[in-house]
């Protein structure tokens, strides 16, 4: 295998793993939203979505991580290892995936909770979590293709603004949901 086998294989399952990341959470919100429906009604969408919760983390995001994280590593490996030290931006952008992991494996105990009917959160602040994935994607996407680590303040920044500026379109879809 080649580098641009490797690399090809880390591109398929870093966009699996983002698919379970993006829909696992919006999965979570219409959970939560079901508990506004009737009993029965309730009972038989909220048994529907811990199934398709627990298939969609099971089968399609624990792999796809797993296969994400070793073909990243190969790519370090191979690429960086030598010099490893002196590429800030890999560093910072291994941090964000270390994030993301963490945020994967959160989204397992959110899972674990509405199983046993467990609602902490609104389906609001769910919308809000679901944003979290796209500001990792965003950060990641930004350090690999600029490669630049003395500019991460500018792109902390950025990434502030953008986080700022998706959440409140989230509070503005909200509002005009209310509104109808």
């Amino acid at each position: 295998m080649t580098y641009e086998h490797i690399k090809a294989i880390h591109i398929i399952f870093v966009t699996s793993w983002f698919a379970g990341l993006f829909y696992l959470p919006r999965l979570f919100v219409y959970h939560t939203e079901a508990n506004d429906k009737p009993d029965l009604e309730r009972s038989i969408i909220q048994e529907q979505f811990k199934k398709m919760e627990k298939i969609l983390f099971n089968a399609i995001m624990v792999p796809a991580m797993w296969l994400t994280v070793i073909s990243g590593i190969t790519m370090v490996y191979w690429t960086w290892w030598d010099s490893f030290s002196a590429h800030g931006w890999l560093h910072i952008k291994l941090s964000f995936v270390v994030g993301l992991i963490i945020y994967h494996f959160y989204c397992r105990k959110l899972i674990a909770e509405l199983r046993q009917d467990k609602f902490r959160f609104t389906g609001f602040q769910l919308r809000l979590f679901n944003e979290i994935a796209t500001i990792f994607l965003f950060a990641i996407v930004f350090l690999v293709v600029l490669k630049n680590s003395v500019d991460w303040i500018w792109g902390i920044l950025g990434l502030v603004l953008f986080a700022v500026i998706i959440m409140s379109a989230v509070r503005i879809v909200k509002k005009i949901r209310e509104k109808k």
